[in-house]
């Protein structure tokens, strides 16, 4: 899949870039920076690789995408001199700016899908939809991943026009499927007075009507056989989960206590996907 929006500016010293090897020459290989418009660099052969080798094409191949710290540029010469490194990423390196190379192809075809649907040209889509969420945070998929969640505010606050925003949460919707995660607890409760099972009843019923609403987190409590009773939260969000799982122990630890309840224990299951 190929960008469809590329940054027009120069990438800075330092900077790890994504590039595709397209010529391979004895001193070294050139290659286009795939995020740019229009623009190339060099692979010196000692910035290749850290193992010994005797032939480039041991290492580098034409067609190759690889991941490249920008070691020199230079804005003087026309076109602009970059030269870039592959030896000097590290393994976490290459992974992480190759997994946002490839978040950034998904968020751009999103928004090359909304602005035919918005009847818009790639250049004011470019302007009025990429630039401002982009500049806004460079993880541009995170803000559609929120979209989905909390709604096309997220990109309007960002700074895309209404109209433009709503087709573009509508694209985001269709395509993007957020991952829930789920956590379990068990409630152990027992109360040995004539009027226990109402006691408990009450506690439940309690915890029940003060859990907040949230069409983003789905919370259940069923009996799993007297005197346990499960508790299950499935939500977008792991921390909201958790802090939601705490407040319902922590409110049923009370209420406990104000009604005697004569045992009460809470344990944690499993972690899992929803």
């Amino acid at each position: 899949m190929a960008m469809v929006f590329k940054r027009r500016d120069l990438p800075e010293v330092g900077e790890l870039v994504i590039a595709k090897v397209k010529r391979i020459i004895p001193q070294g290989a050139y290659a286009d920076l795939l995020e740019f418009d229009n623009l190339e660099a060099f692979i010196p052969w000692s910035e290749i690789s850290t193992r010994y080798f005797r032939n480039i094409r041991d290492v580098l191949r034409e067609g190759q995408v690889v991941v490249g710290k920008v070691i020199r540029v230079d804005k003087k010469k026309r076109p602009p001199q970059i030269d870039i490194s592959i030896k000097r990423v590290t393994e976490g390196e290459r992974r992480v700016r190759m997994l946002r190379w490839k978040r950034d192809q998904r968020a751009q075809k999103i928004i090359e899908l909304a602005a035919k649907r918005a009847g818009i040209d790639l250049e004011t889509a470019y302007q009025r939809i990429w630039l401002p969420l982009y500049n806004k945070f460079k993880d541009v998929l995170s803000l559609l991943e929120n979209s989905v969640i909390q709604g096309p505010k997220v990109l309007i606050d960002a700074g895309v026009p209404e109209d433009l925003a709503k087709i573009l949460w509508e694209e985001a919707k269709r395509h993007i499927e957020i991952k829930k995660v789920k956590i379990r607890g068990v409630l152990t409760l027992r109360c040995f007075k004539p009027d226990g099972v109402h006691r408990i009843k009450k506690l439940l019923m309690d915890i029940e009507s003060s859990i907040p609403q949230d069409q983003h987190t789905n919370i259940r409590i069923i009996t799993i056989g007297a005197p346990r009773y499960q508790i299950d939260i499935v939500s977008t969000d792991y921390k909201k989960a958790e802090n939601i799982m705490n407040s319902i122990v922590e409110r049923a630890r009370k209420l406990a206590k104000e009604l005697e309840i004569d045992e009460f224990d809470f344990k944690r299951e499993e972690v899992s996907k929803a």
